[in-house]
């Protein structure tokens, strides 16, 4: 699998807009099978699992909370390749050209 970060390095949308891009990402999202819909809900939790534990910690910890800043903003940074090259396979080349 390859990462991409944006939806500008993805071949097949390459040529388009960004509504025309976000709006293929979302039709491919759709047909993520099950195991890949799980792979990437279990990168989520273990983005945000340490946000909230780091939350918990600012209790005793006034630095956790600048932590759980860094950790949160992150979170595109990490996610969104790994999304964005599950469903590029799911995107149809043919069927954008021209748009």
């Amino acid at each position: 699998m390859k990462l991409y970060f944006s939806t500008k390095s993805i071949p097949q949308l390459q040529h388009l807009p960004l509504t025309k891009r976000l709006e293929a990402v979302q039709v491919a999202q759709k047909k993520l099978v099950g195991p890949e819909k799980l792979l990437l809900n279990i990168l989520k939790l273990l983005v945000v699992i340490p946000v909230f534990v780091l939350i918990l910690q600012t209790a005793t910890n006034w630095v956790a909370i600048i932590w759980a800043l860094l950790v949160t903003l992150l979170y595109p940074l990490f996610i969104k390749p790994f999304h964005y090259g599950l469903v590029a396979k799911y995107i149809p080349s043919h069927k954008f050209q021209g748009e």
